[in-house]
């Protein structure tokens, strides 16, 4: 998911997006395509410990994993809560690779901090059809066919220090949708620029990759075999 830049308020940002008056509450349409693989909250149950579907947790997989949630706070381009519970899933297979990245990240002094991961069907949803006809339409996910988010094989995420706690300088904020956020955007400082292919280079090593337009970004290869998936987060085991 991107945002319209820093340099816009949330509440701008929302507008802009005909997002001010997004319902986030009720029930959600039944699912994506009838084609599309996919797990509703109802049959949440039906995933066992041995399944690669199941959703794990990314803090207790490496408790140094950091959290910035922001779709569970207002602090995110639609300006609006969407998230009941700031926490972060990923299918068992991407979650156990984020892990070994972060390991290898913690080597070179530096942590890793989620803005985002596995993210219901109904989210992305509602996402859908409140967002207007139009360029940025681009920037949400079609819930016909479901997104890498929706079957725990997206992540969105950055570095931090592990000596000040702090996050690395990166070329643009989180959710910015100018050519700054870009991968090949080379007019950040040589800082920033280095610090998101550092960033790159964990995540690749084991499996993932970035999406062009959005640094943070970064998909596990093989998302084609996970399934859709709408489970809320209360009901991952």
């Amino acid at each position: 998911m991107a945002g319209e830049g820093r340099g816009i308020s949330l509440s701008r940002r929302a507008v802009a997006f005909g997002l001010a008056a997004l319902p986030l509450v009720g029930c959600a349409p039944v699912g994506p395509d009838r084609d599309v693989q996919f797990i509703p909250a109802s049959k949440a149950a039906a995933l066992k410990p041995d399944d690669p579907k199941r959703l794990l947790e990314l803090i207790k997989l490496d408790p140094a994993i950091r959290l910035d949630m922001r779709y569970a706070t207002s602090n995110n381009f639609t300006g609006r809560v969407l998230y009941d519970e700031a926490r972060a899933f990923l299918a068992a297979p991407a979650a156990q690779a984020v892990a070994r990245a972060s390991k290898m990240a913690q080597s070179d002094g530096f942590g890793l901090t989620i803005y985002d991961a596995y993210r219901p069907w109904r989210i992305t949803k509602k996402l859908w059809d409140a967002t207007p006809v139009g360029p940025k339409k681009e920037y949400v996910a079609n819930p016909k066919r479901g997104s890498k988010h929706n079957r725990g094989c997206a992540v969105d995420l950055t570095l931090y220090d592990l000596q000040t706690g702090q996050l690395v300088e990166m070329p643009s904020e989180f959710d910015d949708f100018s050519e700054k956020a870009h991968r090949d955007y080379m007019g950040a400082s040589a800082a920033a620029i280095a610090n998101r292919a550092r960033l790159a280079s964990y995540l690749e090593a084991e499996g993932f990759v970035g999406l062009s337009n959005e640094w943070w970004h970064f998909d596990f290869t093989g998302w084609e075999q996970f399934p859709v998936m709408d489970i809320p987060f209360n009901k991952i085991r």
